[in-house]
């Protein structure tokens, strides 16, 4: 089944809601990073939440993209998402291995740990970016996502993001979602969200028995009139090219580039997101050495 993401909203608009379904997406990051089972969910949680998101976005071009620095063994965890929902990510360490947290599930918490921070970057492009940053307080991504909105946006929320993963390491089922009061919301109407969110199944245990994002948010909010704004497909996709490597490698300068054309006679770039490499001769470093002293 096909990976998306719905927007919606309740209530009379007093709630707003988003929900995904992300399978697929975290399968194919699995696959390209050769990921095992603690960066898959910890990637697949990031990711999953980086594409709900990014759908608040205005423009195309526009990116949202989520650093987890918490000083663990996995290291960093870096993921970009857009409004036409593609998502890209990569983590340090993807063969981080420790054993069962105390409730028999993945340490994602021990493989992020505590002592860092969690940043989220809004490059609108034409404008400066917006920047927030919290500390991370448990190293589950979905709680410090939650901390995050509360603190950096001054915006309640409730957020589930999960991962499940197979004996074979593909990904059983992935998915997430997010809930929000908007202001004026009666303390009824969130008190009963409440209860029933705490009531509530994994998300990707749902996902794994069928549910769809859609039966995901009516089980919460479907008696306050749920209505789904948008669809929006989702996609592990890196947007990486060959020009653009060559402004990194530019952007070296001109001496480091003598340097490395002298010592290695060639360069050979590999995106962080995809892993696909990129590979420039002699006599392409010379061009890029050209074009350097002239910048």
């Amino acid at each position: 089944m096909k990976d998306y993401i719905i927007r919606a909203t309740a209530a009379e608009g007093y709630i707003r809601a988003f929900a995904a379904q992300t399978t697929q997406m975290v399968e194919t990051a699995r696959k390209t990073h050769n990921l095992y089972p603690i960066a898959s969910a910890a990637l697949g949680r990031t990711m999953t939440a980086a594409s709900m998101m990014a759908i608040d976005l205005k423009n195309e071009r526009d990116t949202l993209s989520i650093i987890i620095k918490g000083g663990g063994p996995i290291g960093s965890i870096v993921v970009v998402a857009n409004a036409k929902g593609m998502v890209k990510g990569y983590v340090d360490n993807p063969f981080v291995d420790l054993p069962l947290n105390s409730e028999g599930k993945l340490d994602v918490a021990g493989a992020v740990g505590t002592n860092g921070k969690l940043t989220v970057i809004k490059d609108y492009k034409l404008k400066e970016p917006y920047i927030g940053q919290v500390d991370i307080v448990t190293g589950e991504i979905a709680e410090d996502i939650t901390y995050y909105f509360a603190v950096s946006e001054q915006q309640p929320s409730a957020t589930a993001l999960g991962v499940l993963v197979n004996p074979d390491l593909s990904i059983k089922a992935s998915g997430g979602f997010i809930i929000q009061p908007m202001p004026g919301a009666p303390d009824e109407l969130i008190e009963d969200i409440e209860k029933k969110l705490s009531k509530t199944t994994p998300v990707s245990t749902q996902i794994a028995n069928g549910k769809t994002p859609e039966n995901i948010l009516e089980d919460i909010i479907g008696e306050y009139g749920l209505k789904i704004n948008q669809y929006l497909d989702v996609l592990f996709k890196c947007d990486c090219n060959r020009k653009r490597l060559e402004s990194v490698l530019i952007s070296l300068g001109k001496e480091e580039l003598e340097d490395i054309l002298k010592n290695d006679g060639k360069a050979e770039l590999v995106c962080h997101y995809c892993n696909k490499k990129y590979n420039f001769n002699a006599d392409e470093l010379k061009e890029l050495i050209r074009q350097a002293s002239s910048t």
